[in-house]
This record gives C-alpha cells, sequence and structure tokens, in this order.
C-alpha cells in the first residue's frame, strides 16, 4: 500500500517520505484493529484477532521482503500485509464480517478467521507458474505454530535451485534460488514442537529461512516465564547459534519499539539469509498487545496496573512519533494530518465492506420477499410473514442461516394447503436454490475440481511383454520410481532412510546417486518437518515425494497433515494448491508400532486428501504415475508385505495409471460380496478359495481408495446379485469398516437389496501383538474370514449350512 500523499507530503527527500509513510500504515492499521473490535462488540461480527502493537516490527520486516519471496506467518501479521499491499483495508472488514464475495475477500471467501491471509498460487487451468513475479503468501492456520513446518518446505525450493541451477528452467518461472521464507510467530507459542523441529533441520539444512518471534510477554494470559526456558527465546536457542565452519542459524534481538533499530536489524539479518541462506531468527523483545489477546477476553484480568501502563509507554505507534519529533522528521501538524488521513481511511473501509456483505442478500432476499407477498394475496391474508422477514432484514447481523430456516418453516406450514400449491412450488425453488448458492459458498472446492482433478486422471492398464520377469514388489516400485524420476525433472522425493540408503525397503534404491542429493535427500527423525517440507515445496512448483517411514510414524505428522495440507484447497476456495504426495508402509506385519492401520483416524481428518491403499505393489505405483498427473495431494500406504512378494514387471513404466475411486472385482461371485482393501485383499482371495469347498461363491471387492469411495457405485451393484455383504480390514471395530458400511448401505442404498444384516470383521481394539502369532490373533485372518461369511449364509439357508460346532 502507497501512502495517498497530501501535499503537505510531498517533498524532496525520499528517505523522509517513506518514513512517514511508514508511520500512515501503522496508525492505518491500528485504527483498522481498533475499529474491527469495535465491530465485535457492536454485534456486527463474531470474533476478531489483530496485530496491535506489532505495527513497527511488521513494517521494518516487510521492507526486506522480495518479489518472489514467500511468508508463513500467523493471525497478527495484518501490518505487514498492509505494507506489501498484499492487505487492503476493506479486506479486513470484510474478513471480520466473513463476507463470502471472492473479490472483497480473496484471502478466506469466508470460511476462515480474520487476518488469515493467502495468495494464489495456481490459476484456474491448474497451473502454478510465475511465482518469482510477485509476492506471495501461504495460507494461514490457526493452530499455533502450525505455519512453521511448510517455511522449511518454502525456503528449501530456493536452496534446492541454488544448488543446482539445471532445475530452474523445469519450474515455471517460479523458483530462482534468491528467494527467502519469512516466518513469524508469537513468544508463546515457540514453546511448540513444531517450532523447535523447524528450527532444528533448518539450521542443519542450512536454508533461507527468516522467522520473526514477537514477544509480548505472554501467551494469552500465560507469562513467559511459564513458557520459555530463560524466560527468552534467543538464550534458550543460544546452542542453535551459528558459528565460525558450523551450521545453525543466526539469532538477533531489537526492541519491538525502536524503528531505527528494527529497520537496520531486519536489513541486516535477511540480507545475510538471502545471501548465504542461513536461517535467522530476530527475537523481537518488548512488544505491546494494548487491545488484548482478541474479542473474546480482556488482558486487564490478568495484566497488572503496572504492565497496562509501560504498555502504554512503550507502544511502538506512540514511540516511532515520539522519534519523528525528536530526529525532525515531521512536526505534530504533519503527524496529526497523517492520523487523520488514517482514521478515515479506515472508517470509509468499514462502511464499504459492511455495505457489501449485508448487500450480498439483496437479490436474494427480494425474490422471496414478492414470494411472501403473492403467499398472503393468494391466501387473503391468512398467510403473512412479511412483518416477520422485515424484522430479519433489519437485525444487526444478518445470516444466511437466518433466511433459509425462515423460508422452510413456512415452506412446512403451507405443505399440502392447495390453495397456494403455486407458492409452495415458487417457495420450494427459492429454498432449493439458495440452498446451491450457499454449498458452492461454503461445502465446495475440498479437491480439485478442473482438469488437474486426480479423479479426472483416466485409467492406463498396466502392459507385459511376452517375457515379462517375476521380480519382487520393491523392484516394481524401484524401476517406477527411476522412470518418473526421468519423466518429471521437478520430483524430489525425501525421509527417514530415504537418500542415501534407498529406504528400508529399497523403493529408492540407486535414485540419489543417479538423480543427486537435492532431488533424493535423507532427512532427520521429524516426521511433521518432512511432511512441511513437501507442503511448501508443493506449493513452489516442485512435485514432492514426502516419505514418512511407517504408517504408526505419521501420527507425529498428524497436525500438519489435517491442519494444513488436507484443508488447503478447502480454505483457500482452490486458490492454493500444494500437490504434495506423502508415501508410507503399514498394514500387517509384526509390532505394535510397525503393523497399525489407523485409518479411521485418517478417515476421519484428512478429508481434502486422497487415501490410497494399495494390495501389491503395481498398484501402489500406478497410484504414483495417477497422482503426479493432477494436482490433488495424497496418501499413499504401501503393505508392508508386498515388498518381497513376486510380480511381473509392467512395460509401461511410469505411464500405466490405477484410477482414483474405482474398485476391481479380484473374484466373481454370486452369492455374498466381500468389500476389502490393502493385504486382506490376499487374505479374501484364500478365504474365497477355501469357502468354494463349502459351495460359497464369494465375489472378493478391492476398493482400492478409501478417499474417494467406489464412485461409480461397483459394490452395490455386486450386492444386488448377492444380497448379501461383509467388510473386512484391519482396523479397530467401527473404523474404517463402518466407514465403508456407511458409504454403501447409507449412499448407495444397498440395504434395499439385503438377504440378511451386514456384517464388518475387523482386527482387535488394541494394537497387534508381536509375532506371527500375535498378529494372526490381533488381526483377520483367512479362517475368520470363511467362518463370517459362512455364517452369513446359515442365516438364510439353515438346512444347507449346518453349524460348523459338530
Amino acid at each position: 500500500m502507497l501512502l495517498e500523499k497530501a501535499g503537505m507530503l510531498t517533498t524532496s527527500d525520499k528517505k523522509t517520505e517513506e518514513i512517514l509513510n511508514d508511520y500512515y500504515i501503522a496508525y492505518l492499521s491500528r485504527q483498522l484493529s481498533l475499529l474491527g473490535k469495535r465491530e465485535v462488540h457492536n454485534g456486527r461480527a463474531h470474533f476478531g484477532i489483530f496485530g496491535d502493537g506489532k505495527e513497527i516490527a511488521q513494517i521494518a520486516y516487510a521492507k526486506t521482503f522480495r518479489k518472489g519471496d514467500w511468508r508463513s506467518g500467523y493471525y497478527r501479521d495484518q501490518t505487514f500485509m498492509l505494507a506489501l499491499g498484499l492487505l487492503q483495508p476493506e479486506e479486513f472488514f470484510a474478513m471480520i464480517y466473513g463476507d463470502t464475495d471472492d473479490e472483497m475477500n480473496p484471502s478466506t471467501g469466508g470460511r476462515n478467521f480474520n487476518n488469515h491471509f493467502c495468495t494464489a498460487n495456481i490459476n484456474e487451468d491448474g497451473e502454478i507458474k510465475d511465482l518469482s513475479t510477485r509476492f506471495n503468501s501461504s495460507s494461514d492456520i490457526s493452530s499455533t505454530g502450525g505455519q512453521m513446518p511448510r517455511l522449511l518446505g518454502l525456503a528449501q525450493a530456493s536452496k534446492i535451485v541454488r544448488e543446482d541451477k539445471s532445475l530452474k528452467k523445469h519450474l515455471n518461472n517460479n523458483v530462482t534460488g534468491n528467494e527467502v521464507a519469512f516466518g513469524s510467530i508469537g513468544d508463546a507459542s515457540t514453546s511448540e514442537g513444531m517450532f523447535f523441529e523447524t528450527i532444528n533441520a533448518a539450521g542443519v539444512m542450512q536454508v533461507p529461512l527468516a522467522v520473526a518471534v514477537y514477544d509480548d510477554g505472554y501467551g494469552i494470559s500465560v507469562p513467559i516465564e511459564l513458557q520459555t526456558t530463560k524466560s527468552s527465546i534467543s538464550e534458550a536457542l543460544k546452542g542453535f547459534q551459528k558459528e565460525k565452519d558450523t551450521n545453525g542459524i543466526l539469532i538477533y534481538t531489537c526492541k519491538g519499539w525502536n524503528y531505527p533499530e528494527l529497520v537496520k536489524t531486519f536489513a541486516d539479518g535477511v540480507s545475510k539469509c538471502r545471501k548465504n541462506h542461513t536461517p535467522v531468527l530476530f527475537h523481537v523483545q518488548e512488544v505491546t498487545q494494548l487491545l488484548g489477546h482478541s474479542t473474546s477476553g480482556s488482558h486487564e484480568r490478568y495484566k497488572s496496573k503496572e504492565r497496562l501502563e509501560w504498555e502504554k509507554e512503550y507502544d511502538g505507534i506512540y514511540q516511532f512519533k515520539l522519534w519523528l519529533i525528536e530526529t525532525g522528521q515531521a512536526d505534530m501538524d504533519t503527524i496529526t494530518a497523517i492520523e487523520r488521513k488514517a482514521e478515515s481511511r479506515a472508517k470509509e473501509a468499514r462502511k464499504t465492506a459492511w455495505e457489501n456483505f449485508t448487500g450480498g442478500y439483496t437479490e436474494e432476499v427480494s425474490k422471496l420477499e414478492e414470494i411472501l407477498r403473492q403467499l398472503k394475496k393468494q391466501s387473503d391474508g391468512e398467510i403473512d410473514h412479511l412483518a416477520e422477514l422485515t424484522e430479519i432484514k433489519q437485525r444487526i447481523f444478518p445470516t444466511r442461516r437466518k433466511f433459509l430456516s425462515f423460508a422452510q418453516r413456512i415452506f412446512y406450514d403451507i405443505h399440502g394447503d392447495d390453495v397456494v400449491r403455486a407458492e409452495q412450488q415458487n417457495l420450494h425453488t427459492w429454498i432449493e436454490q439458495f440452498k446451491d448458492k450457499s454449498s458452492d459458498l461454503y461445502n465446495s472446492r475440498l479437491y480439485r475440481q478442473g482438469n488437474d482433478s486426480a479423479v479426472k486422471v483416466a485409467a492406463v492398464p498396466a502392459t507385459y511383454d511376452d517375457n515379462a520377469r517375476e521380480v519382487n514388489g520393491s523392484a516394481i516400485l524401484n524401476e517406477n520410481f527411476d522412470a518418473l524420476f526421468q519423466k518429471y525433472p521437478n520430483l524430489v522425493t525425501f525421509g527417514q532412510d530415504t537418500g542415501k540408503l534407498g529406504g528400508v525397503n529399497q523403493g529408492m534404491k540407486g535414485m540419489q546417486e543417479k538423480y543427486g542429493i537435492q532431488r533424493v535427500s535423507d532427512a532427520g527423525i521429524r516426521e511433521t518437518t518432512i511432511i512441511g517440507q513437501g507442503v511448501g515445496l508443493a506449493m513452489r512448483g516442485f512435485r514432492p515425494i514426502a516419505e514418512i517411514q511407517y504408517l504408526d510414524y505419521l501420527i507425529y505428522a498428524h497436525s500438519t497433515l489435517s491442519d494444513d495440507v488436507a484443508s488447503m484447497q478447502y480454505r483457500t476456495k482452490g486458490k492454493q494448491a500444494a500437490p504434495l504426495i506423502v508415501r508410507t508402509r503399514g498394514h500387517q506385519l509384526q509390532g505394535m508400532w510397525h503393523a497399525g492401520s489407523p485409518m479411521q483416524m485418517l478417515l476421519g481428518s484428512l478429508r481434502g486428501m486422497y487415501l490410497c491403499v494399495p494390495r501389491n505393489m503395481t498398484q501402489a505405483a500406478g497410484f504414483y504415475n495417477t497422482l503426479l498427473s493432477a494436482n490433488d495431494p495424497a496418501l499413499v500406504i504401501e503393505p508392508l508385505k508386498g515388498y518381497n512378494m513376486k510380480e511381473e514387471l509392467p512395460e509401461n513404466l511410469g505411464e500405466f495409471k490405477v484410477p482414483l475411486g474405482i474398485p476391481e472385482v479380484m473374484v466373481e461371485g454370486d452369492d455374498v460380496t466381500l468389500v476389502t482393501y490393502a493385504w486382506n485383499v490376499n487374505h479374501a482371495i484364500k478365504a474365497a478359495e477355501l469357502l468354494k469347498t463349502k459351495d460359497i461363491s464369494v465375489e472378493v471387492i478391492d476398493v482400492q481408495t478409501l478417499l474417494p469411495f467406489d464412485v461409480n457405485h461397483c459394490i452395490l451393484e455386486s450386492i444386488k446379485k448377492t444380497g448379501k455383504v461383509i467388510f473386512v480390514d484391519e482396523d479397530v471395530p467401527g473404523g474404517a469398516t463402518a466407514y465403508m458400511m456407511q458409504k454403501v448401505m447409507e449412499e448407495q442404498q444397498a440395504f434395499n437389496y439385503l438377504d440378511t444384516a451386514p456384517r464388518t470383521l475387523s482386527a482387535k481394539e488394541h494394537r497387534p501383538a508381536y509375532g506371527i502369532d500375535g498378529e494372526f490373533f490381533s488381526k483377520p485372518n483367512v479362517e475368520q474370514i470363511f467362518e463370517s461369511i459362512y455364517e452369513m449364509m446359515r442365516e438364510v439357508d439353515v438346512k444347507r449350512f449346518p453349524k460348523l460346532t459338530p
């Protein structure tokens, strides 16, 4: 944002003009915070959280931001965004109101809290390009510290390109190697493990990552002495300080109210970070927060009178004003003129945003009003709801919920009244159209919807020549990855033992030697920042495969996956995409923490990612080929027992594709439909063979993906034939089997075709026990499947199928 210069501010001293512009932005930001808080307290908004007290520091920080740089910050960065021109005052208020107008509220579209910012990184054609020509901001999340993992990946992208300049031409003008990833965080949130994990990884990797820690002495009401060792994050991190011939980070301290010191400190630190790719942390001390944590509470309840007085004295804007006068940069008349201009601009923005927000219903409500007039007329005045509608329209804070609920209640009342049948139909049409628009505003774009959608990638069968070799499953993955690294120059992978060793199961064997350490690399035991690397790299145009060694370890990265990756498409209404592939392995093996299958945990928290559960490594390879042809994030869980199983090696490596959401019928049958996935497909096939000895014909269906699930209702067609269904997996009871049952029984309406109750067969409630016997008695096995299906058949034909007990 540039200062709208009044005549009195015109000067040949460009430096003074810049400084006065900084004061204008800072004062404008404060006015936005004050008015925003007032809007909440006046009932015109639900909640507000603001950046008061951090204005001066953020302006100084923003001065070092360049085209191509990325921000991964938190919900107090409004002044930083104002300074870069990435936030307009009207949008500030639109976010508070929850306006769904994308032009007025481009960052959240009404889906996220205020002060959660983003800039688009993908266009309508599904292309991530030209990011080096603009200021970039990743989409904010509310979970404290959650911005840190992706910050690592955003920084790593520059490191990779600087180290391997040949990659630059393959990245669509997205990365030059000179960009810095800018982070910000409140001091209390540095207590989160994500913060320390990110700082440690950045220090090891030496990536251009900068992070400003704003220290106002509190985490909501909890004082710093209960948050941070030595009550100082810069002191606590001294062991991370970079020294001669070591890795590590640079650490700076500065006062949040000292404008010239802040400008100098940020300039020096970011310059070194950009030039040398040394991470830098700025501990911004003595920051104030004059409006309290948020609109939900008052800081007078936990701050002493002395502290409150100190905050007034050392408010950054007040100290900036004193400095301007003392140094002769401005007199009081000039400062007063700037303040009045900022106050006027803030009020004008509030008025414009409110009118836009409340005017968003005008056309729809006018149509409803006309329907109600006709309803009153046709009923000779007996059905009159016009006064109620007027009362709703006059409320301080109108909502779509209220208008829809009001219309629906009227429809319920007049339902079945032949006198107003035409009006019933008109009202019903209005309700359905209102619902459709509301659904688009609030329920759309969980996944990619254009041609870059993974569900739109067509199947390409694996083909085999006459002399196809039988190889271990790990070899199929290995040779397919080799083909993919050749096909996609922007493909990178990383994880524990992924690089030099080539993976614990050798899927990446030889890849680092062949394609280089920048594209195939090892990572420490730090799952959430492995995912964070993937998020940041994907946002900048790379195609990352982040490897988590075992499915059970995914829990360490779960918050980043759920809060950031899975929600990104939704919370930005498709403006941002991070097409990250998470590769892991799980299901049947041996041991509590190496053979887990917590699928319901994933199903309940990763909507927004696709969940692929292949039965063997050929299918797994096909999923990687499919996902790299699209822009949706996904999790692929390779079956642990599949690496040493023999499979034929396809000839079209890197090209064959397994479609998402399309089950495969593995065994045809007429009596019972068995639905399963992953390694249990092998048990199901064996059980089906055993059941043939009892003259029972089982149709075995491999769902292949749990998200999406059977998009063409293949399972329903099978049940129409068999009249019986059982769902089998190795999650806990009521887990993924219950999910599959809901999908088939409720969504596909399969209960209409059942002869007997549907069944589930899952693992036990506890984690899988150790050893062959531990696994056998913890998870479904061939004999359990046999007995469950036999009992189902006995329920419909007792004579034909006597009890298995003697």
